[in-house]
């Protein structure tokens, strides 16, 4: 009875999520486009599937995995072994983003529209080691007390010139990629980890030295996949890509087998975060698990919410952005795809849950000297310009190299300049903003301007708005803390 409540708040909490999407999109049907899309039953159908795939997802992870990897963190940073810390820091962040939903959907597009040239499957795993890595590196940052400007400015340097080599079809998808690997599951690992370190260890902080893990996991994947795009795009065409099971409405409701085919491929995805928890479970800590039967269940719930989000994503999110997209182009109203992209961008971040649980962690962490609603909305306004000059590029056909370039040189400047104790949570907040909601939508909505605006190309210019929604954030974030600070010193040389 107690589970069956839990999934009907999730479902609703779910559904509350998609409201200011549905909202926007209804009024701009209807408003602007004066007209009913023939396709809004499915769209029902598959938005009411995404809720369900969510809440299954989410209540699936309350049961298995968040419990047991908070509980493995508390036991390791009791036990005080670096080798330890650091293999499940490294095994932590490999697993979860290898299961990370908006990862699997922008890795199956980018495999799509470069025919095969970019393997979808090698993008995941090779974004997934980065990340492990990095969550590894982070874990020793935090041990040792190192500040995080440090990193975050040299590692951005590193992108900022490898994007002058790489070539120009994989910079918005490397750039997306970064942003798409820190949602649903791994930012309450990652976070909690971080944070748990930070209060265990005596003299760190738990706002400058607790967060600053989901920043590194956004940074290391925009080193790791241009360099693959030079490899990629230095020779030949590549080897034909093995195909991912496909998540699309030709198969995803065609037949039992097929289903079953797919559900083994849901199974492939989270299979290294069941095999991570479990080995350091068993094999190092030598314990059973505290509720087994839990466990496995919230694992089963894991896997089939996860399929259900996919098959919905397909059905629902997908054609809502693309048809926005050709709609607002067919008719010439370049003014109202800037409103479409700036409304969605600050509707969805405002009802974002994992934004909603960091602004807490922070508010918490800060002793009340942050207000958690105020950061949702400087981070909401930041998601909403970064989208509208993604698109603004799109529509203009610039090169998305000088505006990523601009975009993290600037926030390199105010790195150098912000309070060091909004600089970890700035660059946590940048990386939170790209839900398993938002993503599919704003990618379908850049792939959707690139295919129908003449002279675009759609790798090349249809990636890149997630990236926006990333950078954005960390600017409004630090030029809020930099104000703020200027005017308390202000106010003391008056008194």
């Amino acid at each position: 009875m107690h589970d069956l409540q839990a999934f009907g708040h999730a479902f609703l909490h779910a559904l509350k999520n998609l409201f200011p999407i549905v909202l926007v999109v209804v009024f701009f049907q209807l408003v602007v486009l004066r007209q009913v899309p023939d396709n809004s039953l499915s769209i029902s159908i598959g938005l009411l599937i995404v809720a369900t795939g969510v809440a299954l997802f989410l209540r699936g992870l309350e049961l298995s995995v968040f419990p047991v990897g908070k509980s493995l963190s508390n036991q390791f940073a009791r036990r005080g072994s670096l080798p330890i810390l650091l293999s499940f820091g490294f095994a932590l962040g490999f697993s979860a983003v290898v299961a990370e939903p908006a990862l699997i959907a922008v890795a199956h597009q980018a495999e799509e529209i470069s025919q095969g040239r970019i393997n979808g499957l090698t993008l995941r795993l090779l974004i997934a080691v980065s990340v492990g890595l990095v969550v590894a590196v982070g874990v020793f940052r935090t041990i040792m007390g190192w500040p995080l400007h440090w990193f975050m400015i040299i590692g951005y340097i590193l992108v900022v010139t490898l994007t002058w080599f790489a070539p120009p079809e994989i910079v918005g998808l490397a750039y997306d990629s970064g942003g798409v690997t820190t949602n649903i599951v791994t930012v309450p690992l990652i976070a909690a980890m971080g944070i748990g370190l930070a209060t265990s260890i005596r003299g760190r902080n738990p706002l400058t030295d607790g967060f600053g893990l989901v920043a590194l996991a956004v940074m290391t994947p925009m080193l790791s996949v241009q360099a693959y795009g030079i490899l990629v795009y230095s020779g030949a065409a590549g080897d034909a890509a093995v195909s991912l099971p496909s998540s699309g409405t030709d198969t995803a409701l065609g037949g039992p087998l097929k289903i079953l085919l797919e559900l083994a491929g849901m199974v492939r995805d989270v299979l290294p975060l069941i095999v991570t928890i479990l080995f350091f479970q068993y094999l190092v800590l030598k314990r059973g698990l505290a509720n087994p039967q839990r466990v496995i269940l919230g694992f089963v719930l894991v896997i089939v919410g996860l399929y259900a989000f996919v098959v919905g994503l397909k059905l629902g999110l997908f054609p809502i952005g693309t048809g926005m997209a050709e709609q607002l182009i067919a008719m010439e109203r370049f003014g109202f795809i800037y409103l479409f992209a700036f409304a969605i961008g600050f509707a969805t971040t405002m009802a974002e849950p994992a934004l909603i649980a960091i602004g807490e962690q922070a508010e918490e962490a800060a002793a009340g000297t942050l207000n958690g609603n105020a950061i949702r909305v400087l981070v909401a306004f930041g998601v909403a310009i970064g989208i509208s000059i993604g698109v603004h590029r799109i529509i203009v056909g610039d090169s998305i190299h000088y505006y990523i370039m601009g975009g993290y040189v600037l926030v390199i400047a105010l790195t150098a300049l912000a309070p060091r104790t909004i600089v970890a949570l700035a660059y946590d907040l940048g990386g939170v903003t790209t839900s398993e909601v938002t993503v599919p939508l704003v990618t379908a909505l850049g792939v959707g301007l690139a295919t129908h605006i003449e002279g675009r190309n759609v790798l090349m210019d249809g990636f890149g708005l997630i990236a926006f929604a990333s950078i954005f954030p960390i600017v409004t974030v630090m030029l809020y803390a930099i104000v703020m600070r200027w005017l308390a010193n202000r106010r003391e040389v008056e008194q």
